[in-house]
């Protein structure tokens, strides 16, 4: 039986998606309303099962939860350290702690993975 998706979900999805798709800085992300955010202001999450200075979040994981990449020229600075992916790419991270985005954050403010995964997944704070 064929099922049929109208557009306005499919383009509701790749808007979701297209908030962190290819997101990164060459400077650290700053802190706005006591929470971390990226340049377009959405709220940037950490992950419990990550370890110090080691993403874990591969896969399905980092398609839902897009990493906040370095982009070329980035130095760390202060608290702000740099991880080397699984898939070579570089991760900003936060006292040791990598940066990631939620793609169910619609817009810039939105706080809906805070919490996710019985805990796991923490709003990022200075």
């Amino acid at each position: 039986m064929l099922k049929f998706v109208s557009f306005s979900a499919i383009a509701t999805v790749a808007l979701a998606a297209a908030s962190f798709a290819a997101d990164s800085s060459a400077t650290p992300p700053a802190a706005k309303n006591g929470m971390f955010v990226n340049a377009k202001g959405m709220t940037l999450y950490t992950f419990d099962k990550d370890t110090s200075g080691k993403s874990v979040c591969n896969g399905q994981c980092a398609t839902n939860w897009p990493p906040m990449l370095v982009a070329d020229g980035g130095k760390a600075a202060g608290d702000w350290t740099i991880v080397v992916r699984d898939d070579g790419l570089k991760q900003w991270a936060y006292k040791g702690k990598p940066v990631y985005g939620w793609v169910k954050d619609t817009k810039p403010g939105d706080t809906t993975g805070d919490g996710f995964l019985n805990g796991a997944w923490h709003i990022a704070k200075p």
